[in-house]
This record gives C-alpha cells, structure tokens and sequence, in this order.
C-alpha cells in the first residue's frame, strides 16, 4: 500500500489552489473547477469541492471544519519560508520554534482552517530520521 495524497475538501477551490501553490512553489494540476492537485517530490496535495462529497456519500466529509490533521511540509529552512511567507498567512499558531522531538516548526492555518506545519529538522536524530 502506499500513501498517494491528502485531500483537503473546500468551498472555494481557486482560493485554496492558490494558497498551497504559494506555500510550496508548487503549480497546481487542475483535473477540472472542482478538483486540483499540489504535486511535490515527497507527496500530493488534492484540493476537492464540496460539490464533490455526494460522490462519496453524503454529508461523508465538510469543508473547513478539520479539528484534527496537520498538513505538513519539510523545508530547507523554517525561518526562510516563515520570511517569505509571513506577509500572506493571515492566521500563525506558533511561530518558528524548536520542539522536543527535534524539528523546529512553523504552525499556521490556511484560508479554510486547516493547520499547517512547515518543519526542519535541526538535531542531528531528526536530520537523520528525515534523511536531510
């Protein structure tokens, strides 16, 4: 088995298209208006409408309500990406800060709720753990 994408369910796809290509300088593969994807090295992000959840069963899934996944992104450099970011991330949990478990992480929401992490790896498990 392998992991292929997360999707992320929306009401407004062209504006969370747009967010995600920011965040991972990344272009969008558009399938059609309702649905897009965020190819990037490790794993894809898929972007749904919520016109597309009938198809799935109804009421199955509902757009900007996540209280629970983290989309999460490893980056060169945290503080770099928070920089270049910053001015366009209207909703940061924590800034740049080290964690516990080694990586030092940047949380923030994207325009429908959902959280977002960017991380490197800076003790030398973590960058061992990751390969970096």
């Amino acid at each position: 088995m392998k992991l292929i994408s997360t999707r992320i369910i929306t009401a407004d796809v062209p504006r969370l298209v747009a967010f995600y290509e920011q965040v991972t300088g990344c272009a969008a593969v558009w399938g059609n208006d309702l649905f897009a994807e965020i190819p990037t090295p490790a794993a894809t992000l898929a972007i749904g409408s919520d016109r597309t959840v009938p198809l799935f069963g109804a009421g199955c899934a509902e757009a900007a309500a996540n209280r629970s996944a983290i989309v999460e992104f490893l980056v060169a450099d945290v503080d770099a990406e928070f920089a270049r970011l910053r001015d366009g991330l209207s909703d940061v949990v924590t800034a740049p800060r080290d964690m516990p478990w080694g990586n030092r992480a940047l949380l923030f929401r994207d325009p429908d709720g959902n959280l977002v992490n960017l991380f490197t790896p800076v003790t030398g498990a973590a960058r061992e753990k990751f390969g970096v």
